[in-house]
């Protein structure tokens, strides 16, 4: 009788296996919520290091991940682009914690030696960023957020499509975000300015198609990019 029932279940456990509410896909499926949260904690854990290094830092990074995902989906980029672009944004400056506060916190201009340090942070983000599974292609795109469009950035003096595109799209906020931002010892560029030096270093500095598109939706929420960024466009300009 036993083994009578034991045959005819036989059939029914094995299709039920291949369902989607089986046991061994619901595994699945919570081990990819638990790498999620992983993931997410991860990130958010390193950006609450940066606040903890320089406040400044930390918030910057966060207007850096808004914008830059806006200007990502705009130019079309694929999901996982898109997840490597948030982190990128959001870490950037992540490699700053091996930086002296001496030099971050400067308020004149750095030196040789100083600068030379300076310019070490996106190879210490790297380092860190490479060692944890799944940030590793993120970790390239922080590498490369300082190199030029024409080759004459660092640290691997890469140019045009050689950069990868979340770098030159993280490239470019970066620095429209330093620009209009104040610091305690300077104060923000006026928006008329930010714009004319992007512009200006389009094709140079900055990938003119990423620039172009930032642009396009910067200029019409200037009010909320400059209170983001701890300003007002009455007050800049």
């Amino acid at each position: 009788m036993v083994e009578s029932v034991t045959n005819e279940l036989i059939p029914v456990l094995t299709v039920s296996s291949k369902l989607p509410w089986a046991p061994e896909s619901l595994r699945i499926k919570q081990v990819e919520e638990q790498v999620s949260a992983l993931r997410t904690s991860v990130i958010c854990a390193f950006n609450q290091l940066l606040d903890l290094k320089d406040l400044n830092t930390g918030v910057h990074s966060t207007r850096l991940a808004e914008w830059g995902m806006r200007v990502g989906q705009e130019l079309g980029l694929e999901e996982a682009e898109l997840q490597n672009l948030e982190v990128a944004a959001l870490l950037h400056d992540i490699g700053k914690v091996g930086v002296p506060d001496s030099i971050l916190k400067k308020p004149g201009k750095l030196d040789d030696e100083e600068y030379a340090l300076m310019k070490k942070h996106p190879e210490y983000g790297w380092a860190v960023l490479r060692m944890l599974p799944g940030f590793e292609r993120a970790a390239l795109d922080i590498l490369h957020h300082h190199e030029s469009f024409d080759g004459r950035g660092y640290p691997a003096g890469l140019k045009e499509t050689e950069i990868p595109i979340v770098s030159r799209i993280v490239t470019v906020i970066d620095a429209f975000d330093a620009m209009v931002s104040s610091r305690p010892y300077r104060k923000g560029l006026p928006h008329e300015e930010a714009v004319r030096r992007l512009i200006q270093c389009s094709g140079t500095q900055f990938d003119t198609v990423v620039v172009q598109c930032f642009l396009s939706f910067a200029q019409a929420e200037m009010e909320t990019v400059f209170a983001a960024a701890g300003t007002s466009v009455s007050s800049a300009l």
